[in-house]
């Protein structure tokens, strides 16, 4: 019986708490940016992308608010103001919010 052994905390790969650690750290920032044509798009900041998949992150967040989005310059943008629901996303995804401080 091999069990793996996460690098990082030594446990074994199905208790491994690294993921859970990496998102408790990090402060993330919720916010709204108008664009070209008076258009609304919600970016999310401060995320480690080599902690944690911004890709993953970011096809979640675009199923759960049903809108489209990408991944710039270790930011999540979607379109339109989800704000309100990014966070609460976020806080159920187990991520610490700035304006929660």
């Amino acid at each position: 019986m091999s069990t793996q052994i996460c690098d990082k905390c030594g446990l074994p790969l199905d208790l491994c708490i690294c993921k859970e650690i990496a998102k408790e750290q990090q402060l993330v920032k919720v916010t709204t940016v108008k664009r070209r044509f008076g258009k609304i798009t919600t970016v999310i900041k401060g995320i480690d992308e080599k902690e944690v998949d911004l890709r993953g992150l970011s096809r979640e967040l675009k199923s759960r608010c049903a809108c489209g989005g990408t991944v710039k310059e270790g930011c999540v943008e979607l379109q339109g103001d989800h704000k309100a629901e990014v966070k609460k996303v976020l806080r159920e995804m187990g991520y610490r919010l700035e304006d929660e401080d």
